[in-house]
């Protein structure tokens, strides 16, 4: 069975845009920050890599830098957008490591977690 999706919904109200196809992101590997009840984790900030956050990330235990060949993950770098779980940007915030974010690509489950005022801080240009 298929997991269930919620509604394409960004943080300012509009569809969701595609956060990555290269490298491939999101909790149902559309290349969309799409959340659903099986999401878990709340894969919903699309969030622009930088060498200061995947080092934390890598530090915390989540290694998203090394490739994982088994799994089809090629290993992020700095650029790369990707689908990442809310409570890690909020941590990363609070930390002085977020990444930019894309706005239009960023799932409004987030601002459960994470409010917009804070996101509008990280917000790319």
């Amino acid at each position: 069975m298929k997991p269930a999706k919620l509604q394409s919904t960004n943080v300012l109200g509009g569809a969701l845009e595609g956060c990555s196809t290269t490298p491939m992101t999101g909790f149902f590997r559309n290349g969309c920050c799409d959340t659903g009840p099986e999401d878990h984790g709340v894969h919903t900030v699309c969030a622009v890599m930088t060498s200061e956050f995947l080092a934390m990330s890598k530090y915390l235990g989540n290694d998203l830098s090394t490739p994982r060949p088994e799994y089809g993950f090629a290993g992020l770098k700095p650029g790369d957008s990707w689908c990442l779980c809310a409570g890690r940007f909020l941590q990363a915030h609070e930390e002085g490591a977020a990444p930019q974010v894309n706005l239009a690509a960023t799932h409004i489950r987030t601002l459960d977690i994470v409010s917009m005022d804070v996101l509008q801080r990280y917000s790319r240009p």
